[in-house]
């Protein structure tokens, strides 16, 4: 306890970065994921060969990815380095949601927004993204817990972040600063966690019921 009030001022500035570069990774995962889900779901004949291509991307060893990113001109020692390799990881885990979200869109709703003469990208942004939301959603919460859990390798290629604490507290064994790490960790993700949930009740009100979607759907349609 007394090494967290001793260095509070230390701790509170690696949540932020972390909290930053886990952000970015998201933020970027979540918009690459998008058109990538979208063709999976599109494009039938391909879809088991793209959602299991993207989900190995989750398998490779982060030191192997940085690796393999410094290869292509990416700094090793970098916070670009571990950005693109979270980003890398959060599309393995979006993609999938992507898809399922809109597979779960019911296809009369679809096939009544046509009807009414709705091209494909207004289909897409008023019927099936909004209707696909609460899967979209699940699958987002899961990749952002997971980003900012990942993020703390960051501290193995020299990236100041929580990770540093278990680091250093480790090498210097200090109990102390490595639970402090985790505690902080675990307080971020669950703060990103409410806030995508409030968020995902804010833009999505007919999920607060069980009657709201049905209603919700003829309204879409009906805009």
């Amino acid at each position: 306890m007394n090494w967290v009030l001793n260095n509070f001022g230390l701790i509170l500035e690696l949540s932020v970065e972390h909290l930053r570069q886990s952000a970015i990774a998201i933020v970027l995962g979540f918009v690459i994921a998008l058109p990538i889900g979208w063709a999976a779901f599109r494009y039938t004949r391909l879809r088991g060969t793209v959602l299991s291509t993207i989900s190995l991307l989750y398998t490779i060893p982060s030191f192997a990815l940085f690796a393999v990113l410094s290869l292509f001109g990416v700094p090793y020692l970098s916070q670009t380095n571990l950005i693109i390799a979270l980003t890398i990881y959060a599309v393995a885990i979006m993609t999938r949601s992507v898809t399922d979200g809109l597979a779960s869109v019911d296809e009369v709703t679809r096939n009544a927004a046509i009807a009414v003469g709705f091209g494909p990208w207004r289909r897409f942004w008023t019927v099936d993204f909004p209707l696909a939301g609460p899967v979209i959603l699940a699958g987002l919460r899961v990749t952002a817990v997971s980003t900012i859990s990942l993020a703390t390798v960051g501290a193995l290629i020299g990236v100041q972040n929580l990770g540093y604490l278990f680091t250093n507290g480790a090498q210097r064994h200090i109990l102390g600063e490595i639970l402090a790490g985790v505690v902080a960790v675990v307080v971020i993700a669950l703060v990103i966690d409410l806030l995508l949930v409030v968020l995902g009740r804010a833009l999505m009100p007919w999920t607060r019921s069980t009657r709201t979607p049905r209603a919700a759907r003829r309204a879409v349609v009906t805009a």
